[in-house]
């Protein structure tokens, strides 16, 4: 379906959360004036009434889940540390239930209202070029590897009403640069490399062949602070030649406590019809005003780095 002239639409992109969201965050949203926000995941260590508070909120939204949020499911380490009963608990499939329509891993949400589809990329992913927990991937979604994880990215957009697609994931995609501190960097020994996930790089790129528009990529999972220095951030945003803007929103922590109160960091995105026009990472002070705003990117002033996509 061809966009029309409609408004400009404002987008909060909520960073990986890692137990941080209080109903004021909700309402600092509200005073956002947003028209949509988007979820990244790691609400926490499969943090049930984290995701019960985040299901409340009543914006229009699209969630993903992160590997955090499958912390003692997925893995065998994790199933050994796990603090309930696996054979009557299925903490996983309770958050998933909790979500419902919400939630756009390996599917879609249609927004008739803003003109716009969001499909999810690969949920509770953990990053990287190998193929990983096989066991939980095939139980939970019928997945087996990233050929199959690519298929069901492609069936969401194949069925998307609206040829303005934004793309959601925990992690971004590959081709966003192989240094540390690129935006799906590996900051952690061995140093370097790009951690993205290829399913999702796959599934954007087979969407441009059907003439889809895709004017953001909104992730999160690696996190802005490095872990190999100190001296500088991670890069937070990335725009393509072909003008997607591919951005990390995972400012952890995403609540800081100062001497004037608490403070509260979203991604905001500005959508002007097919293109973004203005990305800022902003924090909300307890009156609910922005007190400080960091710009990311503006269109008309050039202020993301490009790169060519690999």
């Amino acid at each position: 379906m061809t966009v029309v002239n409609i408004k400009p639409i404002k987008i909060a992109v909520v960073g990986d959360v890692h137990d941080q969201w209080e109903n004021d965050d909700t309402l600092a949203l509200k005073s956002l004036g947003v028209d949509l926000v988007l979820f990244v995941g790691d609400f926490g260590n499969e943090a049930v009434e984290v995701v019960r508070k985040i299901a409340s909120v009543d914006i229009p939204k699209a969630v993903v889940f992160g590997n955090h949020d499958a912390w003692y499911t997925a893995t065998e380490w994790g199933r050994k540390k796990c603090p309930y009963n696996r054979k009557t608990e299925d903490w996983v499939q309770e958050q998933l239930d909790i979500i419902g329509a919400d939630h756009v891993g390996y599917g879609k949400r249609d927004f008739p209202h803003l003109q716009l589809t969001v499909v999810g990329g690969r949920p509770f992913s953990w990053g990287g070029p190998e193929w990983k927990y096989n066991g939980f991937y095939e139980e939970r979604f019928g997945v087996n590897g990233f050929a199959a994880s690519t298929q069901r990215m492609i069936k969401a957009v194949q069925t998307a009403t609206f040829d303005r697609i934004l793309f959601l994931g925990h992690n971004g995609p590959t081709g966003l640069g192989e240094a540390a501190e690129a935006p799906c960097g590996k900051d952690w020994s061995p140093i370097g490399g790009d951690y993205g996930d290829p399913d999702l790089a796959e599934a954007i790129a087979y969407s441009r062949t059907l003439g889809k528009t895709i004017p953001l990529v909104a992730f999160g999972h690696m996190h802005h602070t490095l872990r190999h220095t100190k001296t500088r951030p991670r890069q937070r945003l990335i725009t393509s030649p072909e003008g997607t803007v591919y951005l990390n929103s995972a400012c952890v922590s995403r609540i800081r406590e100062t001497p004037q109160g608490k403070q509260r960091n979203f991604s905001m995105v500005m959508l002007d019809q097919d293109q973004v026009s203005e990305v800022s990472l902003v924090w909300v002070g307890e009156d609910f005003q922005v007190i400080e705003t960091e710009l990311l990117y503006c269109s008309t002033q050039h202020l993301a780095q490009s790169t060519s996509m690999l």
